[in-house]
């Protein structure tokens, strides 16, 4: 099938790059020239394990390429998936700007030729039908111009259009795997030939050709309406928030009463009601989904008159739990001021070099007011040169040489490599050889035997 895909963000991308390699023949769309030079070399603008392998064969087959007009995207594509960025505002609600200006340009440059145009954005409930009256009010512009310059205006006078909801559920460090490989694939619409056309888009994944396990049954699909499908999304990052929320709670609730954290979600893990899945214990939640999602659901709760007490309270204990290294740095060396702590990893998650939203931004905030000097060192920011966004920290380039003169280690991203550092070696350059893991990630008794006083999170 012909897809286009607007925005070439780490949604955008991953999805246009993914559906080329199962044998669809892709154009990715972005407004950014520089980006659109740097894809078009074989170069991806992101780090995520697997893609730019894909990305360089199935451009090399002629079934992936990337362009800076719309025209040619939305004229290419039967399948026009929107996936452009719906930051937070400050208010909590998403900024839809660009998912109106791209809803916009496509009503301008369709034709009478039928397209299935998708929103893959995460997008506000009720953003189904908002794009269709956007897409009509392009059309109907892009009319009313030509009639105004004495042309005959014929070209989008009967555009003829559906619009999905087909939210991601991708994993940053993992969206390959998960877009081969997706528990479910949910499609929100009203229109009968839309969702067949997306369904045999998807078949390939369905039918678990690509799947690591090709024996596995059919991919569940779900298929329902514009709204339901948005707020599963919504729904789903919430639920996983609010569980990590509720095992940092226990986590704290451990540290008082000598109970070990770990065991207790392994204990609670094994019910399968629960599952043992978003049950780390840690310094909570960040990166550009958890945050926006349960911002964006609840204030849309608000809107309609209701107050999500229980999604409130999931994000209060996320800002309450960045700050328990903190306290356990300052029980440990009492005054900060003056001395040098260590991070071992900044990113908001290991296998990425996403840095919105993470959890070391809000630590290196706490601890330059409190006059502590921070170092820190990550595999992909220390590499990137990424390490030029940050204020306030210096950014080392060895790990193991990270921990030289430091009063103290915290363990912030559990990256796979940090289990096999010399921590003998870390410890004996340190002043006061103390480590926070952040994310109850590295063996104690290891880090005992190197010399480290060791200090988890609820464990």
């Amino acid at each position: 099938m012909r897809v286009c895909v607007i925005g070439t963000g780490y949604v955008g991308l991953v999805t246009g790059v993914c559906l080329s390699h199962i044998g669809h023949d892709v154009i990715c769309v972005d407004n950014n020239e520089e980006k659109v030079k740097l894809m078009q070399s074989g170069q991806s603008p992101i780090y995520e394990p697997g893609l730019s392998e894909l990305m360089q064969s199935s451009a090399a087959s002629g079934k992936l390429t990337f362009t800076s007009d719309l025209a040619k995207g939305v004229d290419h594509g039967e399948i026009l998936f929107i996936a452009v960025g719906t930051p937070p505002l400050p208010t909590g609600e998403s900024d839809t700007r660009y998912v109106e200006a791209v809803a916009r340009g496509i009503g301008t440059h369709l034709k009478s030729d039928y397209k299935v145009i998708v929103n893959k954005s995460t997008v506000p409930i009720g953003s189904g039908d908002w794009v269709r009256m956007i897409v009509l009010d392009g059309a109907t512009e892009k009319q009313k111009s030509l009639v105004g310059a004495g042309g005959v205006s014929t070209e989008n006078a009967n555009v003829n259009f559906d619009v999905v909801s087909n939210p991601e559920f991708l994993r940053e460090g993992s969206a390959v795997f998960d877009t081969f490989n997706p528990d479910r694939i949910v499609l929100g619409g009203n229109g009968e030939k839309a969702i067949a056309m997306m369904q045999e888009l998807y078949q390939p994944i369905v039918n678990r050709k690509v799947a690591k396990d090709k024996s596995l049954p059919p991919v569940p699909v779900v298929v329902t309406d514009l709204s339901s499908a948005e707020m599963i999304k919504y729904a789903a990052n919430s639920f996983l928030a609010t569980k990590i929320s509720f095992i940092n709670e226990v986590a704290n609730i451990c540290d008082r009463v000598g109970a070990d954290v770990v065991q207790v979600a392994k204990g609670i893990g094994l019910d399968s009601r629960i599952g043992n899945k978003f049950l780390q214990a840690g310094i909570g939640w960040g990166g550009s989904c958890f945050p926006k999602d349960v911002s964006a659901l609840i204030h849309t709760a608000d809107d309609y008159g209701y107050e999500a007490e229980l999604l409130k309270s999931a994000v209060s204990v996320n800002i309450r739990q960045r700050s328990i290294s903190l306290e356990k740095l300052q029980q440990e060396l009492k005054i900060l001021k003056g001395k040098t702590v260590g991070l071992l990893g900044l990113t908001f998650k290991p296998d990425t070099d996403d840095m919105r939203d993470a959890p070391a931004l809000t630590l290196i905030e706490q601890l330059n007011r409190l006059g502590a000097r921070v170092k820190a060192y990550d595999p992909i920011v220390s590499q990137s040169g990424l390490s030029h966004g940050l204020t306030g920290v210096i950014i080392e380039t060895d790990a193991e040489m990270l921990a030289d003169g430091c009063d103290a280690l915290v363990l912030v991203t559990d990256w796979k490599e940090f289990i096999k550092l010399d921590f003998g070696k870390m410890a004996n350059q340190m002043n006061n050889p103390v480590i926070i893991d952040g994310r109850n990630f590295l063996d104690r008794s290891t880090l005992e035997q190197a010399g480290f006083r060791y200090l988890g999170i609820g464990h």
